[in-house]
């Protein structure tokens, strides 16, 4: 299969929630790599990189996210599949 790759922008009560954590555990669960990140606006940034069946999966846990968030909105944006990924890291 095509690796796939999208850019994804979470926001509502997305920080001080472990979602960074949370979205760790699941892409490393699934065979994801790319990485996840706090934005200073009060959103998270992810980078997923995987194959189609599993970005779907990833993306249908980004709206709900862990139990102590509220997701209002997720933005998603394919881009071009680098496979720079070794791992799917938190980026602070």
């Amino acid at each position: 299969m095509q690796k796939t790759q999208i850019k994804v922008i979470i926001s509502g009560r997305v920080q001080g929630v472990f979602y960074r954590a949370h979205t760790k555990d699941t892409a490393d669960r699934l065979g994801i790599k790319g990485y996840v990140k706090n934005l200073s606006d009060g959103s998270v940034e992810a980078v997923f990189e995987g194959e189609q069946p599993v970005i779907t999966q990833m993306m249908e846990w980004c709206h709900k996210g862990p139990a102590a968030a509220k997701v209002d909105h997720v933005l998603a944006e394919k881009t071009e599949a680098s496979s720079n990924f070794e791992t799917f890291e938190i980026r602070y």
